[in-house]
């Protein structure tokens, strides 16, 4: 099957690397126009994940190009709503129209237990991973319902959205508060036959885990640990023997939440997690 979102146009934040590009290539090959942002640099000073770079989003371009599709770029943090208008505003003057919308870009963390989180460590993870994904929307929602064709909309939020961890319970404060928000715009937005969903992805073999400092957070025990060593650890979240799954895993639940194959499928959070919800 091909040509599953022909001739639409999607919207995806954290489009630089990782997830967000896994997800306008895949969008693209099935047919897809693409606006894509990215902030392009650091958010958490103090985080060992590996910040995108301009260089990156030029990437995610030139393999959306590849494909045959159009893409529109810009540098945006979705900590602004007024850039992120002025973009998605920009990116359907330049493709025409707006059908689907990808709220993908996220922070991680970890390492201090809730009650000693500092407060500007909460507040930068409800700014990004909360507050953002609420601009994202509602930057983009107006060009959709006045498409008057429908549409989808879909929320990256994370197994952590569905049931705690330790040492990170300002990341799935978040990531249940996008469930939130997901369910309430479902139900604003079901009037003009637009759809909202949310992802809850297990561990990914992106940057956000594949990097030094995450292997010896979840190996302290090793000087100089790696994917290898924290594999083992990882795979006792999950039910499938699997330590994580890969960025396609998440981007084909993306691109049938986008396609008319879920033509009726709103308000519903889509694990892509190995089994994990069941432990």
């Amino acid at each position: 099957m091909t040509g599953r979102v022909e001739g639409k146009v999607a919207f995806i934040t954290g489009a630089a690397h990782g997830q967000g590009r896994s997800h306008a290539v895949r969008l693209a090959q099935e047919g897809a126009d693409i606006i894509a942002i990215d902030v392009c640099k650091r958010v958490v000073e103090t985080s060992p994940i590996p910040p995108a770079t301009p260089e990156d989003l030029a990437e995610t371009a030139n393999l959306v190009k590849g494909l045959n599709r159009r893409i529109f770029t810009a540098e945006v943090d979705v900590r602004n709503y007024d850039d992120l208008k002025a973009a998605v505003d920009a990116g359907v003057e330049q493709l025409g129209r707006l059908d689907i919308i990808v709220a993908n870009a996220g922070i991680g963390n970890g390492g201090d237990t809730l009650d000693q989180c500092t407060e500007h460590d909460w507040q930068e993870m409800m700014d990004v991973n909360l507050t953002g994904v609420w601009k994202t929307v509602k930057a983009g929602v107006p060009h959709i319902i006045a498409g008057k064709r429908g549409g989808s909309i879909i929320l990256t939020s994370s197994v952590g959205g569905l049931k705690a961890y330790p040492h990170c319970g300002n990341y799935v404060a978040a990531k249940h508060g996008v469930v939130g928000i997901m369910r309430s715009f479902a139900v604003e937005l079901g009037q003009h036959m637009i759809r909202v969903n949310s992802v809850h992805p297990t561990h990914v073999s992106t940057g956000m885990i594949m990097n030094e400092g995450t292997w010896k957070m979840f190996r302290p025990d090793l000087e100089n640990p790696g994917p290898d060593d924290m594999a083992p650890i990882c795979q006792m979240f999950h039910t499938l023997p699997v330590p994580w799954v890969d960025a396609e895993d998440i981007s084909n639940a993306v691109l049938f939440l986008a396609s008319d194959e879920a033509r009726y499928v709103t308000g519903v959070t889509l694990p892509v997690d190995a089994g994990s919800c069941l432990k």
